[in-house]
């Protein structure tokens, strides 16, 4: 490599040179990508450990500056020689760019070294309880493993509401020929469950365990998700009012609960991930693919009893079983080895493998043909009542507001606040009456109270009128403008929030849809099927809060009603990965 041609002046007056690139060594069982040959290793959270030293040529080198293509960020390391160490969370190909820094703090010229990261190994077990009767069927992708299928007794049964929804492609994005409905795995919290014959996992090694619920109830009873006999439970502990997980067996020595920090949510799809690191006796407990709680643990040793679906072991001398789940579980897999946080970022994603997430179909309200104060939803195998309430009417095939008092609500959150979602609907805004606002006033399209007194939703917000022409009168004229807002309304009155592009159309139809991506964090507002603003990060907000359309609630008052005429209110859970998706769960 020819040296650098950029030179500097020393403080003494003699001119220098910056530090040639340095020498990179990867260790095991990484090896670097050549021109020829890049040859895939190790896998996610199998460590890539570097060492780095100076040019032949420099001999006053004192740290070095690198990033890892996956870093967000430089990093430094003092000395001569270092050695660092990075955790790949995710396969695939990998750029390290590394400089040498001399005595004087002047960086050189960059080295770079390419590797590529294997796919971990895949699930030992895998069920989606998507078929149409009998037994559940493992289908894990690992090689020479055994099958364990699952049996379902007692009130156990499938139901048309699993948590893929409805899919329209294939994993390879392919259409297919009709619509194919997900089923999942549907259990009536006193003798309903599902097992399989004998173990599945070995709790003496390192595993993970994923799966999605969704809790009917959530009271004074404890209800278990999954658990081994004899080893791991993971589950909802009435007590702490959240999800648990017990690493051994309750019998066990020193035996310990992790406890997650965030409330579980009634009615709503959560994803539930734990990992246990037998190297380490750690484990970690993540709901909706953020970790909740991390922790030591004695090693469980090898467990021989079955893996239960919805119930578990209250003791072994017994064999009487307890705390039998009343919902939905499904998308159940473990894997014999520890997944990272980007990867169970990814199963919380439920990622289709055709550029799409899957989401599911909560909540689905229109009046078209509707009559009295409530609107059933009788779409998406959910059943959520809307109940309008004030001056709100219906008027043909819309809800019609009057911006004073009229509201409409349904009972629940129907989405896990710190899950992912999507909403959606059609909003005609009454011009003349949006005409007389101060500047700042804001009116709800719809909105769920949080547990820490913040607001998640959509509104119009009003700004100055606007001077514009009207082709009618050959005249300009004083028009109301305001623009659209999905996101969050804190406590305090500020927001974190995406705002349309343009100023908000008045007196016409136009569909408004809000995505909240957990996983990153990020929020996204489409007017139309375009997506307005950008991306933008805010934090999650739990709470049980009920829906609320044309208003939002404030302790036990309604304010920011809204004077619109709204229609076809849609609740997913998952987030909408792009506007074609959007299109595609708008019918547009």
């Amino acid at each position: 490599m020819a040296r650098t041609t950029e030179r500097r002046q020393d403080a003494d007056g003699p001119d220098t040179t910056a530090p040639l690139a340095p020498r990179i060594t990867l260790a095991a069982p990484y090896t670097e990508c050549l021109s020829d040959d890049c040859r895939k290793a190790g896998g996610p959270g199998v460590a890539a450990t570097f060492t780095f030293a100076p040019n032949e040529a420099d001999s006053d080198i004192v740290s070095y500056r690198y990033k890892l293509s996956s870093d967000p960020t430089w990093s430094s390391v003092t000395g001569e020689t270092a050695t660092v160490t990075r955790i790949p969370q995710q396969s695939g190909l990998y750029l390290l760019e590394v400089r040498a820094v001399d005595g004087t703090g002047w960086p050189g010229e960059s080295a770079r070294l390419d590797f590529m990261v294997a796919r971990g190994e895949g699930a030992i077990g895998r069920w989606h309880f998507d078929e149409a009767g009998g037994t559940a069927l493992d289908s894990g992708t690992v090689e020479g493993k055994a099958r364990h299928h699952a049996t379902l007794t007692g009130g156990a049964t499938r139901d048309d509401r699993g948590r893929r929804g409805v899919r329209t492609y294939d994993s390879e994005g392919i259409p297919l020929p009709s619509p194919a409905t997900d089923r999942g795995l549907s259990l009536d919290g006193s003798t309903g469950h599902a097992a399989t014959s004998d173990p599945v996992v070995n709790t003496r090694a390192s595993y993970t365990l994923s799966a999605w619920v969704r809790p009917d109830t959530l009271g004074s009873t404890d209800r278990t998700v999954l658990a081994q006999d004899g080893g791991f439970r993971l589950s909802y502990d009435a007590s702490a009012g959240t999800w648990t997980l017990l690493p051994s067996a309750p019998g066990a020595a020193d035996h310990r609960t992790l406890v997650a920090e965030q409330p579980a949510t009634p009615k709503a799809w959560t994803h539930l991930a734990a990992t246990y690191d037998a190297s380490a006796d750690e484990a970690r407990l993540y709901v909706n693919g953020r970790l909740q709680a991390t922790g030591t643990v004695p090693g469980t040793g090898a467990q021989d009893g079955p893996l239960q679906f919805g119930r578990a072991l209250s003791d072994e001398s017994n064999a009487e079983y307890i705390d039998y789940f009343a919902g939905s579980i499904d998308e159940v897999a473990v894997w014999q080895r520890v997944l990272t946080d980007k990867e169970i970022a990814d199963e919380a994603r439920l990622m289709l493998g055709d550029g799409r997430n899957a989401v599911e179909l909560v909540g689905d309200w229109s009046a078209d043909g509707a009559s009295g104060p409530v609107l059933t939803d009788t779409t998406s195998g959910y059943g959520p009542e809307l109940t309008l309430s004030g001056g709100a009417a219906l008027n043909g095939d819309s809800i019609e507001l009057d911006g004073v008092n009229g509201a409409a609500t349904a009972d629940g959150p129907l989405v896990d606040g710190a899950g992912s979602f999507t909403v959606s609907t059609d909003v005609v805004l009454d011009g003349a009456a949006v005409s007389t606002w101060d500047v700042g006033r804001a009116g709800q399209v719809f909105a769920r109270r949080t547990a820490d007194g913040s607001t998640w939703g959509l509104w119009y917000e009003a700004a100055p009128m606007q001077t514009v022409f009207d082709p009618e009168t050959l005249e300009m004229k004083l028009v109301p403008a305001g623009y659209w807002h999905f996101g969050r309304m804190n406590a305090d009155g500020t927001y974190d929030a995406v705002m349309s592009d343009e100023a908000a159309r008045t007196d016409v139809p136009v569909e408004l849809t809000g995505v909240y991506d957990a996983q990153n964090g990020t929020i996204e507002l489409y007017v139309g099927n375009n997506r307005n603003g950008g991306a933008l990060t805010v934090a999650n907000a739990p709470g049980p809060g009920e829906f609320t359309v044309g208003a939002t609630t404030d302790g036990d008052s309604r304010t920011r009603h809204l004077p619109a005429r709204i229609n076809d209110i849609r609740v997913w859970a998952g987030a909408a990965t792009s506007s074609q998706q959007v299109s595609e769960m708008t019918g547009d």
